[in-house]
């Protein structure tokens, strides 16, 4: 992920910081840094009414600015500008007797949902035209109510407070029980209060920092190959073993499956059911993100240079390695890595995934003939034997050094890549680092 897009971390304490951009000069020096940091919250009964009401309010303004959009494009009118749509959508529809109650939320809300739809327009556009990488962008689609996930944003316009006893103060919603465990380093541009499938809540601040935090340097440089049976080989020869979090919960997760497919549809009782599988799933996902920033705080923190393989996830997710390639993480934990490295002073490279580091002898180059995945070991023909997973490794790292050497990047690349989740220890998750052999992860 990029700097701009969105994103959404977690942390100890409900807590949780993650760097959303960052301005560097020619210099190397970080000029000004974007943070979110994430804390739980616990509105009341009527504030969950409230909240409900605004996240409903929000939903009907991005669906009412979709369909008008939609509607002028099959009459072959005019794109509707940002402008018109905010006049129609919002101010003129107040009048109406069918969205009068538009008027019970704050208006910043319902601008900051046309702000997302009109993001989302802009990503397609940008994605089918080609000024946009990566996968293509689908245009926006309708928000339904039965999403698991609820979001609002309140901006400096909304007048959002933190007060001086500790609680939140938002417009039209009342002042909301945060659980603190840390103090901004700022103050907050903004706040998003959103609702989990777990029906948690949470108040995700943006602010703004320029501290410089970049780490003393270290002589060390590592590769690091990823994998099922032991999550990541270090081209020192570190083999850390995977955790398998969604596995080991496979069992509790099973029964709860069954137990929620005999409540019958539309009952309270189904309800009960759907929202201890959510939070089932809840703790298995906050286990495996609080053990990857573990993991991924401790390799930039003992590494100047982190060099890993560019994989192919999303094709490895049709095959029949899905589930486990799932329940590893290799796209989160890579993104950890290199947020953490550009915020940090670290350099970071990607392997392009053709490269034949399996196959490649790591002492005389050599590339050999393609393997069995149960060939754990093999000999070149120089002589050497290779444990496979600590030679890719070592392959790994001397890609990534070759490249970065004749790209000559500075050690602080450019733009810090926004990650979609930062840091952190949920108190339920298991914080066990018994599935690190040889390294022990704080």
């Amino acid at each position: 992920m990029r700097v701009g897009e969105r994103f959404v971390p977690e942390l100890r304490d409900e807590d949780q910081r993650v760097p959303s951009s960052c301005a560097i000069n020619q210099h190397g020096i970080v000029l000004l840094v974007q943070l979110r940091y994430n804390f739980r919250v616990y509105p009341t009964p009527g504030q969950q009414v409230e909240l409900a009401r605004a996240f409903g309010c929000a939903r009907v303004v991005f669906n009412d600015g979709l369909r008008l959009r939609q509607e002028a494009r099959e009459q072959g009118l005019p794109y509707v500008s940002d402008a018109e749509l905010s006049k129609r959508i919002i101010t003129q529809a107040k009048g109406t007797p069918q969205r009068a109650w538009l008027g019970e939320v704050s208006s910043v809300v319902l601008q900051q949902a046309l702000a997302d739809l009109n993001t989302a327009y802009r990503n397609f556009f940008a994605s089918i035209t080609g000024k946009r990488k990566g996968r293509t962008v689908a245009p926006p689609r309708f928000r339904s109510r039965k999403d698991n996930r609820q979001a609002i944003r309140f901006t400096k316009n909304s007048r959002f407070k933190v007060l001086d006893n500790g609680r939140l103060r938002l417009p039209k919603i009342g002042d909301l029980a945060v659980r603190w465990s840390r103090t901004l380093p700022s103050d907050p541009s903004s706040v998003a209060i959103i609702r989990d499938a777990a029906g948690r809540y949470f108040a995700s601040f943006v602010v703004q920092t320029g501290e410089d935090e970049t780490l003393p340097p270290v002589e060390s440089e590592v590769g690091i190959d990823l994998g099922l049976t032991h999550f990541a080989v270090m081209s020192n020869g570190t083999k850390i073993a995977a955790p398998k979090f969604l596995r080991r919960a496979a069992r509790k997760l099973k029964r709860l499956q069954q137990s929620l497919s005999r409540k019958r549809r539309g009952s309270n009782n189904r309800k009960k059911a759907v929202l201890k599988v959510a939070r089932a799933h809840a703790r298995v996902a906050d286990t495996r993100r609080d053990w990857q920033h573990k993991l991924s705080t401790s390799i930039v923190r003992e590494n100047q240079a982190i060099f890993v393989e560019d994989l192919c996830v999303v094709g490895l997710g049709r095959t029949r390695l899905a589930k486990s390639v799932h329940d590893a993480g290799w796209a989160s934990f890579t993104g950890m890595v290199e947020y953490k490295a550009a915020r940090y002073g670290r350099a970071f490279g990607r392997v392009d995934r053709f490269f034949p580091s399996t196959r490649m002898c790591s002492q005389c180059g050599r590339i050999n003939e393609k393997m069995a995945l149960n060939v754990r070991a093999w000999d070149c023909r120089c002589g050497a034997t290779h444990n496979r997973d600590v030679n890719a490794a070592i392959n790994v790292r001397a890609a990534g050094q070759a490249d970065l050497n004749a790209r000559g990047a500075h050690v602080r690349p450019g733009l810090i890549p926004a990650a979609r989740n930062e840091a952190g220890t949920h108190p339920d998750a298991a914080c066990s680092t018994r599935s690190v052999e040889g390294i022990f992860v704080l």
